[in-house]
């Protein structure tokens, strides 16, 4: 004869006792879904689609790319300074480029996207190479 062992219910300590904190995959999470929402904004604004969320997505984007290249070169700074440094970086990247455009008679919002594009990315470019000489310096003086 075989005995049917219910299943007991997990205590409310489970996942503090497992070390599992059920608020530690939001931020990726978040971080993902704030990417995905940045690049259909600047496909939006480069393909010219008329929508209602072209506006929105595309202002996300254009705060969201040049304040994550700026927060990615500030990793030294406390979380709150260096959220505050990073999204004014950010504003001051889009207000150069809106006055480079303007002051070259070039102004167009898919220029406006392309040029902070590359900004943002040759920051972040920057900070992974001064990264990457970083550990190889210490991998070399080990």
């Amino acid at each position: 004869m075989q005995t049917i062992r219910r299943i007991k219910e997990p205590s409310s300590g489970t996942a503090e006792a497992t070390g599992q904190d059920p608020g530690r995959d939001l931020l990726p999470l978040l971080g993902g879904a704030a990417t995905v929402v940045a690049l259909v904004g600047a496909v939006l604004a480069l393909a010219d689609v008329d929508s209602p969320l072209r506006g929105p997505f595309t202002l996300f984007f254009l705060l969201a790319a040049p304040s994550v290249a700026v927060a990615a070169a500030l990793h030294g700074l406390e979380p709150f300074g260096r959220l505050l440094v990073s999204v004014a970086g950010g504003v001051a990247v889009n207000m150069l480029v809106a006055q480079g455009m303007l002051a070259l008679h070039r102004w167009s919002v898919p220029g406006g996207v392309v040029a902070v594009t590359a900004i943002s990315t040759f920051m972040l470019l920057l900070v992974l190479v001064r990264r990457l000489r970083g550990r190889a310096a210490r991998r070399r003086a080990s």
